[in-house]
């Protein structure tokens, strides 16, 4: 990757704060960093609580979106599940209701304000909404104990759950509830275990998990993301972190990449914002969203502009991180 010059980024550089339909990951709006590159647009949005290092190799991912042509795609369409937050059950319809012909959905769990008793009442509401064809994950974010994973995987195994995604935080925890559930055949899925970790690969070498999910961002980028999934050897399914649909068609150009796909892709995120940069986002239609380029519109740009201190906030951690990936 060649790294453009700290002023050449700061050139397009655009600060949004955009609006949520519902509290997610403890936030109520999004926060991101647009860059226009030689390729097209771009987007650097790593999580306000993330330190420097990691953010850099969210910028890394930007700059090899922004700066250089994705892989070929295999494919020009990506099916995606919906999203279910740590709603109440009642609000279940209505967040399904914002992922038209989606078949699968992912539903939070293990959240620390939530109990297992909510939990359930979440799953068995998306169990319902769906109907016996349709499929459910899990994903809890690391949140749990080894033995409060094994509690709440036998209570919530009657939903027929399709795999269970990061229900503890180590990989040495993944590896045992893993063992201690084969007799459930729910694979176990790991995210935070590959793009938090300073291995990514140690993961499927310790043989915690049955499939990862991969993530354009977290990971550096679309080549060093595909790298992963080769050497790795395990079905992968791709995923974004609540990004804009600049940062969604990174992750659909990802999955376009990726030489099987045998899941719905977490790349429907879209559905979960009140606004957006462009007037055509990337929201799933017909269970699916497409595989292209985000322009934003200025209009929209200039409406959810973050404020003065956001917006310097984030220009000051855009030159960190480019120092970082310079030096």
């Amino acid at each position: 990757m060649v790294q453009p010059p700290l002023h050449e980024l700061l050139a397009t550089a655009r600060v949004v704060a955009l609006p949520l339909v519902t509290r997610f990951r403890g936030i109520d709006v999004r926060e991101a960093l647009l860059l226009e590159g030689p390729e097209g647009w771009t987007e650097f949005s790593p999580f306000a609580e993330y330190a420097d290092e990691e953010a850099a190799v969210w910028l890394a991912a930007a700059i090899d979106f922004g700066w250089s042509a994705p892989p070929a795609p295999l494919r020009d369409r990506i099916p995606v599940n919906a999203t279910v937050p740590a709603v109440d059950p009642d609000s279940v319809p209505a967040v399904l209701g914002r992922f038209p012909g989606c078949r699968t959905a992912k539903v939070k769990v293990a959240a620390a304000d939530q109990t297992l008793a909510q939990d359930i009442a979440r799953v068995a509401a998306v169990r319902r909404a769906l109907g016996p064809e349709g499929r459910v994950r899990l994903d809890a974010n690391g949140g749990w104990t080894v033995d409060e994973a094994e509690r709440a995987v036998h209570a919530l195994a009657e939903y027929d759950l399709e795999y269970l995604e990061q229900p503890c935080a180590t990989v040495e925890e993944l590896a045992e509830i893993r063992e201690r559930t084969a007799y459930l055949d729910i694979p176990v899925a790991a995210d935070e275990s590959v793009r938090r970790a300073a291995d990514p690969l140690a993961v499927a070498e310790a043989g915690a998990a049955d499939l990862l999910v991969v993530k354009a961002a977290p990971l550096g980028g679309i080549r060093r993301a595909l790298e992963i999934v080769e050497r790795a050897g395990l079905p992968v399914n791709v995923s974004s972190a609540l990004d804009t649909s600049v940062g969604l068609a990174m992750g659909a150009h990802l999955a376009a990449a990726v030489p099987e796909l045998p899941f719905d892709c977490g790349l429907g995120t879209a559905s979960l914002l009140a606004a957006d940069v462009t007037a055509q986002p990337l929201v799933p239609e017909h269970g699916a969203v497409p595989v292209r380029r985000v322009v934003p519109d200025p209009v929209l740009l200039d409406r959810y502009s973050a404020d003065e201190e956001r917006t310097s906030w984030w220009l000051a951690r855009l030159e960190r991180c480019a120092a970082l990936l310079s030096g």
